[in-house]
């Protein structure tokens, strides 16, 4: 806990700056945090609900959303964070935050145990797309021709890559595709909602995850997702225990850096570093899960998407 606090103090610090005062630095440096704990918790998870066999993604997002509530809530205590006391007003501030949240952790750990780590990375490229375009509608923010070809480049990858997918799973594309649009939306509005000086980025990430927390909780228990986790046989297993946990806290850690990645950037910015993080993901999917099948199509249209997305991160530096 003591190392958690001491970087959210450090990072807090930082982001109080003007926004026009934010240097390059940090604005690579909070993609990387975020590239970072993106690449981790995929492998974790993939490691939880693949390897382990782990019956439940709804509870293993429930555990990641009680983490984030008991870090932040010991912060704000502790004076290390400061955030609103929770009121009625806080409903109509962060809304329609929880459900997004909620909406992206569920069919994006259900995509995550569906498909391979490879076809994962290569459907999660629309989410690009549907960032610019919810950029350019809701933010009215006007996107560069040269940063319009590069996504649609990225795109057009990945639709080479899924053409060749020789493992097709339906339920898992609907997942990931689901999971595209809470990503883009959940960035955007984000990006939206941390002009609100009262909430601030620790409590949007507090209230996301305390609002929807017992809505999931139960909606564990009614379909009976809840008595498969309890009951899972390797709850005595300290491997999987530990990797249970690591996503636990590597669940608030990436839902931080995000917000911080788009406090320092633009939402379509951080959705570009995520999709340069996800080819190294795809690289090692092809050795870790045993779930890829390998074929030159699929490994073609993975090099597209990586290097267009390389041509996008130039973007990083320039100011938002």
């Amino acid at each position: 806990m003591l190392t958690i606090t001491t970087i959210l103090e450090v990072m807090s610090t930082s982001a109080n700056l003007p926004e026009a005062e934010h240097s390059g630095l940090l604005k690579f440096l909070s993609a990387a945090f975020y590239a970072v704990s993106s690449f981790l918790i995929i492998v974790v998870n993939k490691t939880i609900l693949t390897n382990y066999r782990f019956p439940s993604y709804m509870f293993l997002g429930i555990g990641q959303m009680a983490t984030t509530i008991i870090i932040l809530y010991a912060a704000k205590m502790n004076q290390t964070v400061h955030f609103q006391d929770f009121d009625r007003s806080i409903f109509i501030k962060i809304f329609p935050l929880p459900l997004l949240y909620v909406g992206n952790h569920i069919t994006g750990l259900a995509g995550t145990k569906k498909l391979s780590l490879p076809m994962f990375t290569v459907l999660r490229k629309f989410t690009i797309l549907m960032t610019m375009i919810m950029e350019a509608r809701i933010l009215k923010k006007k996107i560069p021709n040269r940063l319009i070809y590069s996504v649609l480049a990225i795109v057009f990858g990945a639709l080479v890559a899924a053409s060749s997918d020789l493992a097709f799973d339906a339920e898992g594309y609907t997942f990931i595709l689901l999971n595209d649009v809470f990503t883009a939306a959940s960035g955007v509005y984000t990006k939206k909602k941390l002009g609100t000086e009262s909430l601030g980025k620790y409590g949007i990430l507090f209230y996301n995850a305390f609002i929807i927390f017992i809505p999931t909780l139960l909606a564990s228990a009614f379909t009976g997702d809840l008595h498969k986790a309890i009951t899972y046989e390797h709850w005595l297993n300290t491997p999987f225990v530990s990797c249970f946990l690591m996503s636990c806290i590597m669940g608030f850690v990436l839902m931080y850096s995000i917000v911080l990645c788009s406090h320092y950037n633009s939402a379509l910015t951080t959705t570009v570093v995520g999709a340069i993080k996800n080819v190294a993901v795809a690289y090692i999917g092809m050795f870790l899960g045993g779930d890829y099948l390998f074929s030159w199509t699929n490994f073609l249209g993975l090099n597209i998407c990586f290097l267009f997305s390389s041509v996008y991160q130039g973007d990083l530096c320039i100011p938002t």
